[in-house]
């Protein structure tokens, strides 16, 4: 007969084990041309896991487009309470989610959302910052809110990043309007923004001082950015934009530069015609690397990790089109070699190195899941 206390023990080895051997046959083994390792699930049944972000503790803020904020911690879901309502059409809702540089000191959480704030129908990419107790957002400032609403439900953008000065970025993409928004200045839409972490305005920004500029643009002629990073090495900001019907691209951000849409385009519209019959044109910076066919880049991230040597210094981005995560080998600012990883397993929304090193990618209706090399 066994003693309660020898009986609790029994009973918690049989509750491991069976937790383990579960975790191990969802867990799937993949074989890439430098490196084997397995896909493992963190976080399940999640249906577009559009962002996340890693709190010193190890635990994990993700969010859930359809307007959820999920606090992952001690294999628990958590939800977050006091998130803002969202614009839940299209490709809107609740979208990226970023940590201050300093946020082990200041605690400020930083959300891109649709919104229906503001004048007109429907709704438009919207910045908050706010801060994180008892798992509830606290503090919730609005930093910027793109004008005006439309119902229409494509090219929110919304990925945030910041810079080595602690400048935010971010992208909100034309909104399905690239006849008027990419290329005018005074309209919201087909932008990289840049602000000062409390949402001011830097002084030195492009269009400060120009004639009913919208001065948080730092670039503009953009499409619908889903990827923003910052180079490990120069500091500069990279984006992936989705093109047409083909045309994908990756540019570095410059200061008040034009990155051309639509009137510059490697793509044709989805109906066969063609939008511009140019791919360059004086004035207009070009991108470093594009994609014909499109794979409709969402999420990107350097590999600078020790535990991926193997991959180390490559470039990855998710593919919503081709479900895979595609592994770009760099040298500077040029793709020399290209990979698909995981394939066939879902729509790659997400890609993130986290600060314990693990490569960590969220795949529509499924979760997020653990990249871990076999040694």
């Amino acid at each position: 007969m066994y003693s309660s206390k020898t009986f609790s023990i029994l009973i918690y080895f049989m509750v491991f084990s069976i937790s383990s051997s579960c975790q191990s046959k969802l867990a799937q083994s993949f074989e890439s041309e430098k490196l084997a390792y397995t896909l493992e699930p963190v976080i399940t049944n999640m249906e577009i896991p559009w962002g996340m972000a890693f709190l010193p503790d190890g635990s994990i803020l993700a969010t859930e487009k359809k307007g959820e904020l999920i606090h992952f911690k001690n294999g628990k879901k958590i939800f977050v309470k006091n998130v803002p309502k969202v614009y839940a059409k299209g490709q809107g809702g609740l979208l990226d989610i970023e940590l201050h540089p300093n946020y082990n000191k200041n605690g400020w959480i930083y959300i891109g959302y649709a919104s229906s704030e503001g004048q007109g129908e429907g709704g438009n990419t919207a910045i908050i910052r706010a801060k994180l107790k008892d798992d509830a957002l606290i503090d919730i400032q609005k930093l910027y809110k793109a004008e005006p609403n439309t119902t229409k439900g494509q090219h929110f953008g919304s990925r945030i990043e910041f810079d080595n000065a602690g400048y935010l970025y971010f992208s909100i993409g034309e909104r399905g309007n690239h006849q008027q928004n990419p290329q005018d200045l005074t309209r919201d839409g087909g932008k990289i923004y840049r602000l000062y972490d409390d949402g001011r305005v830097p002084e030195d920004n492009p269009f400060v001082g120009v004639a009913n500029a919208k001065t948080a643009i730092y670039s503009y002629g953009h499409r619908n950015p889903q990827g923003i990073l910052k180079h490990y090495k120069t500091g500069k900001i990279w984006v992936h934009e989705h093109g047409p019907m083909g045309g994908d691209e990756i540019n570095i951000i410059q200061n008040g530069k034009n990155y051309g849409w639509p009137l510059v385009t490697y793509g044709i519209d989805y109906d066969g015609k063609k939008i511009s019959d140019k791919t360059s044109a004086p004035g207009i910076v070009e991108p470093i690397h594009y994609w014909l066919p499109s794979i409709a880049p969402s999420g990107m991230t350097f590999v600078t990790s020790d535990k991926y040597p193997e991959w180390k210094g490559n470039l990855l981005v998710g593919s919503l089109k081709f479900q895979y995560l595609e592994r770009l080998t760099m040298e500077g600012e040029k793709v020399t070699d290209r990979e698909n990883l995981i394939v066939g397993v879902g729509r790659l929304r997400s890609v993130r190195q986290a600060p314990d090193g693990y490569l960590y990618v969220g795949v529509e209706g499924k979760g997020i899941f653990k990249i871990v090399p076999k040694r």
